[in-house]
């Protein structure tokens, strides 16, 4: 059994069968156009049951402003995930010393400067000043689907840098978005097992950066403020995350005056689902040709 979870041949695998393609950049590679095909035909599914749920859909660019990310708490939480975006801004003869450092083999990234964005860290960050204000009575459904970046460079086919997170934000009274979270934790386990993947569900923390971050983490677990639904993919023992659900409280709506029909501070919540390892997800457990998967599963797939 041991074998049959191995990361490097895993690895070597998904290569051999043009799934994934290697760019020489740890946690960065290309997507193949069988990969792409599972990824569609999942992000279709969460479609369906989207516009069945009345969400409304918003599309991001895959970066944030800076302002933003400072303001949500992120480089507080999680400096070691973060990725900034840096452009030239100099004259002349700093671009040709610029240039003559790039062909010497000498550092040039002090060369550059900070703008006004960074690499978006989470799907749902700009959901929450797009929609701030009065909400209407039953509160609202955003579905986002976009680029992640988190740095966290590794060889394991399931940690990239850069990835794709279909999200489903809801936000409301209390009661009604706990409601929600609970109902949905159901739903995605039922929607994941029935694509033939072995999924369990767990309380977990987010990666919480330091010594104050394990009390953060620790507080988060305590009150059962985040569960992921786990599936083994590169491990049986250490389970791969494929989904993860956030009850945020009242969190990010007291930043942006998210409020409930009431005119008090509403509640918001989150689930992604981390397409890219959904897909891998599919892969172990399917084989490496998804035209040979159990047709039950390729109808829901591809219907």
């Amino acid at each position: 059994m041991t074998a049959a979870y191995d990361i490097e041949n895993f690895h070597t695998a998904l290569v051999e069968h043009g799934l994934i393609v290697p760019t020489g950049v740890q946690g960065a590679y290309g997507r193949g156009a069988a990969f792409e095909d599972i990824v569609r035909g999942f992000n279709g599914i969460i479609d369906r049951i989207a516009q069945a749920d009345g969400a409304q859909e918003v599309m991001f660019p895959p970066i944030v402003a800076r302002a933003l990310v400072e303001k949500m708490g992120y480089m507080d939480s999680f400096p070691q995930l973060a990725g900034s975006v840096h452009s030239f801004t100099g004259d002349d003869a700093q671009a040709r010393e610029l240039s003559e450092r790039v062909h010497a083999g000498d550092r040039w990234e002090d060369m550059l400067s900070p703008t006004r964005v960074m690499l978006a860290p989470a799907a749902c960050y700009p959901v929450y000043p797009a929609f701030s204000g009065l909400l209407p009575g039953d509160g609202r459904l955003i579905t986002v689907m976009n680029w992640v970046f988190r740095h966290e460079p590794s060889d394991e086919p399931t940690r990239l840098q850069s990835f794709r997170m279909r999200e489903l934000v809801r936000m409301g009274k209390p009661e009604d978005v706990l409601a929600w979270r609970d109902d949905w934790l159901c739903r995605g386990l039922e929607l994941l097992r029935g694509l033939g993947l072995h999924a369990q569900s767990d309380v977990a923390a987010d990666p919480f950066f330091g010594r104050a971050g394990k009390m953060l983490a620790a507080n988060q677990v305590e009150q059962r403020l985040k569960f992921e639904i786990l599936v083994p993919v590169i491990s049986l023992e250490k389970p791969t995350a494929v989904c993860s659900f956030n009850w945020h409280q009242d969190h990010f709506s007291a930043k942006f005056g998210i409020r409930d029909a009431d005119g008090a501070t509403a509640h918001t919540a989150c689930l992604g689902f981390g397409l890219e390892r959904v897909a891998l997800a599919l892969v172990k457990a399917h084989g490496f040709d998804s035209q040979a998967w159990p047709q039950e599963v390729r109808t829901q797939l591809w219907p």
